[in-house]
C-alpha cells in the first residue's frame, strides 16, 4: 500500500499507508490526521481538505480541473502551485511517499 505523509504547520509527520483507489482525504479521515476537516465530505463544495503538496511531487499530480481551481480560491493562503484538494488526489501505486503539508488555518 501506498505510504502518505501528512504534516502538520508544525513539522509533525504522521506517515499511513493508504490504500490504493482512496483519496488522500479519505486516507487522513480513516487513520484520524489531524487538519484534513473535509466538511463537504469530499463533494467539493468546500475547501476544508486543503493541503499543500511538496514541489517534489507536484509534477507527478494530475492536474488541477476548473472545479478544483474555483474552490481553492475560498482555502487559507492558497499557493498557486502547490495548493490541492486532497479530495482530488486518488491515490495510486506512483503516489507511494507523497508528502503533504496541511495549512495552520485547519490544523
Amino acid at each position: 500500500m501506498p505510504r502518505i505523509t501528512y504534516q502538520d504547520p508544525t513539522g509533525h509527520k504522521h506517515v499511513v499507508e493508504v490504500a490504493v483507489g482512496l483519496t488522500v482525504m479519505e486516507g487522513a479521515r480513516d487513520n484520524g490526521i489531524p487538519g484534513i476537516l473535509a466538511d463537504c465530505g469530499g463533494a467539493c463544495a468546500c475547501s476544508t481538505c486543503h493541503v499543500y503538496v511538496d514541489p517534489a511531487w507536484i509534477g507527478k499530480l494530475s492536474p488541477k480541473d476548473e472545479m478544483e481551481a474555483d474552490m481553492l480560491e475560498f482555502a487559507f493562503e492558497p499557493d498557486p502551485q502547490r495548493s490541492r484538494l486532497t479530495r482530488r488526489l486518488r491515490v495510486t501505486e506512483d503516489l507511494d511517499g507523497l508528502v503533504v503539508t496541511i495549512p495552520a488555518e485547519q490544523a
